[in-house]
């Protein structure tokens, strides 16, 4: 037996289990999934959501629930924070329904202090398992509901990738999918090539067969996801470039748009800008973190590029694409940052002229080579360095959209807007939000929006009938 059909017998398993329980409980049980973090976490709490719902569970928002699943996420300092302050919520609701069943997986889980406090002060939690394991979830909520001890999964490293298992996605029209797994780059502040493991590529046989079935269902826009995917195919045993796999993913019916992330800076190749340049079903949107402007920053942080060569790109990158939309991440107060430093990055996010970047403080993740480093940047000297470079990031993106006023668009609706129910919010090739009059209808469709008003960020506008 293979490890799929493996994990659909348990699926079977805890299906029967959950009706046995459902009968003596005279109601259905619930289940619910809460995720931190990234986009390929949002897509893991897809697929575990969907083995929730084919072993029985209905599937709900309230965490006052049967069986609670966090999907954590330990980039920054303050996501296990989090974690760490719901888990004392959900253990009021166990305490008044003793059945709770209370799991957490995801990246926090891979690293051991967490688990071994999780152990320690944390008792009354299920089940907890790793980034590695995912594709187990059905074996272990079964053994979690029968053994009535925790049950503790952990592996360091895998080279398994599962494919075919059942999903729940949450939106009808868009989808993420994973094309590869981990990262090999192990810049001096991140976490993630420890939780998430060295870089694995999915056949391209099994991406293409997904999007294609995902395409069938109606699915008119997809986001190709990994840590690196400039990288994608190096592993695999005959690689293929990530501009290759755009090339082939272009060519399916019923796919009307392609996005991806995230893009690192040193991988960015020609091949990939024309790929971009001449596939009209590829976003013009490109996510291409920073982190510094800084050249010694750039040294220190392993980035493995410099203030000159990001420039050079970025560069080419608008005389190849001009209406493309660039965005990046930005860290302030990396170890041993200077205020000239900040100056390298405010004078590389002018230059480059960025539509968005998500800007962060810098946070000390313990394990990674920065947390160990000399020099660390005072509080109050970062927070006036975020602001410095918050300001001009603004700055800029409302001088890029501005660019928009008066063009009309093709929009996907997303949603009804949550602030203003006659208002529907969709968003357009370069990531930018619309809103316009509308009716829930329209969700899910390509409509022609005129941008009247621009809010900085985003536009309110009106439908254009074609």
């Amino acid at each position: 037996m293979n490890e799929l059909e493996n994990q659909l017998e348990y699926i079977e398993k805890c299906r029967h289990l959950v009706e046995q329980i459902s009968k003596e409980k005279k109601r259905p049980l619930t289940a619910c999934i809460t995720t931190f973090g990234c986009q390929m976490n949002a897509r893991d709490s897809e697929k575990l959501t969907g083995i929730l719902k084919r072993s029985g569970y209905l599937i709900t928002e309230d965490e006052n629930a049967d069986f609670v699943l966090y999907n954590t996420c330990t980039v920054r300092d303050n996501a296990n924070m989090r974690v760490y302050g719901r888990l004392g919520v959900l253990n009021g609701y166990k305490k008044r329904n003793p059945d709770m069943k209370i799991a957490l997986c995801g990246c926090m889980m891979q690293e051991q202090t967490v688990v071994d406090k999780i152990r320690q002060s944390y008792r009354f939690v299920d089940l907890i398992f790793g980034t590695h394991n995912i594709f187990r979830f059905a074996e272990l909520l079964y053994r979690t509901l029968i053994e009535g001890k925790t049950v503790i999964e952990l592996w360091q490293d895998t080279d398994q990738i599962v494919e075919d298992l059942p999903v729940e996605r949450r939106y009808a029209f868009k989808s993420g999918i994973n094309i590869m797994f981990g990262c090999n780059n192990f810049c001096s502040y991140c976490i993630v090539p420890y939780v998430r493991g060295r870089e694995r590529s999915r056949e391209p046989d099994e991406i293409l067969k997904e999007i294609r079935k995902l395409a069938s269902d109606g699915v008119k826009e997809i986001m190709l996801l990994g840590q690196n995917v400039n990288s994608y195919g190096k592993t695999l045993s005959y690689p293929i470039s990530f501009a290759e796999l755009l090339r082939r993913v272009h060519e399916i019916d019923g796919i009307e748009r392609i996005r991806f992330m995230t893009s690192h800076p040193k991988d960015l190749s020609d091949e990939l800008i024309e790929v971009i340049k001449t596939s009209p079903k590829i976003c013009k949107h490109l996510h291409l973190p920073l982190q510094s402007g800084s050249t010694r920053i750039l040294q220190a942080m392993n980035r493995r590029y410099t203030k000159e060569g990001y420039l050079a790109l970025a560069q080419k990158i608008r005389e190849e694409i001009p209406d493309i939309a660039i965005t990046t991440d930005i860290i302030v107060g990396f170890p041993g940052e200077s205020a000239e430093d900040v100056d390298d990055t405010i004078d590389v996010i002018r230059q480059v002229g960025f539509d968005n970047a998500f800007t962060f403080i810098y946070s000390k993740r313990t394990g990674t080579p920065a947390a160990a480093m000399e020099d660390q940047v005072p509080e109050d000297i970062v927070k006036e360095s975020f602001d410095r470079v918050l300001k001009v990031v603004q700055e800029t993106a409302k001088n890029r959209a501005s660019l928009l006023q008066g063009r009309q668009e093709p929009v996907l609706v997303e949603e009804v807007n949550e602030h203003d129910p006659s208002l529907m919010t969709g968003r357009m090739s370069n990531n930018m939000l619309v809103h316009f009059p509308g009716d829930p209808s329209l969700i899910g469709s390509i409509v022609t929006v005129s941008l009247d008003v621009c809010h900085g960020f985003y536009y309110f506008g009106k439908r254009v009938e074609q």
